[in-house]
């Protein structure tokens, strides 16, 4: 019988560190906390399986630093970023150097409890994680070579008026464009369309 994931929980704020553990608790997820990213690195040679919850900017090693760090181990333990300081570079930044998702606070319980159950999901099922691939990358051929560009100017971090510049059109058009793109892409937030966009490799 496969051990139970553990959610290892690092933020360096006790009060939401004790909070998001009881929350993780009350919802029968097994979880550890630590309160920095070097509290945590001891543990991470042996890690298998779980999800790593981390706070992005924390004293010493931040949330960013480690999730490199994890995947510079090539550790398949998904990280989830959260963060009270989002903004679009952030969040490819955080999807580029491995996150599995980046959330804003304040945000709803179900949100970050829908995000880490989709890791472990996904984590422990590498067919599962093709079919997703495989889904993600249909959505993306549907898309038109218009909001092909917007998509990837996204991902690359540029802001809207960026784009417009770029592309030559208004910033109210690459909204509409950009509106698209979330709707052909059944994403729910800038971060999940990043890591849709970067799971198929084709960006």
């Amino acid at each position: 019988m496969a051990a139970e994931p553990i959610i290892h929980l690092i933020d360096d704020d006790e009060a939401i560190r004790e909070s998001l553990a009881f929350l993780l608790d009350t919802a029968g997820l097994a979880v550890r906390a630590y309160d920095s990213a070097e509290a945590f690195l001891p543990d991470l040679p042996q890690l298998a399986g779980g999800c790593i919850v981390t706070d992005i900017r924390m004293p010493g090693m931040s949330g960013l630093d480690l999730a490199r760090r994890v995947k510079a181990l090539g550790a398949s333990t998904p990280v989830i970023v959260i963060t009270g300081h989002g903004d679009v570079p952030l969040a490819v930044e955080a999807m580029k150097a491995g996150a599995f998702d980046f959330i804003e606070k304040p945000f709803d319980d179900e949100v970050l409890l829908g995000a880490i159950r989709h890791a472990l999901s996904l984590s422990a099922d590498s067919d599962q994680r093709a079919s997703e691939r495989a889904v993600l990358l249909e959505r993306l051929e549907g898309l038109s070579t218009r909001e092909r560009q917007v998509l990837d100017a996204l991902v690359a971090g540029q802001a809207n008026k960026v784009i417009a510049y770029e592309l030559g059109i208004s910033p109210r058009t690459v909204e509409v464009y950009r509106a698209n793109v979330m709707t052909k892409m059944q994403a729910a937030s800038l971060s999940e369309l990043v890591r849709m966009a970067l799971a198929t490799g084709a960006v």
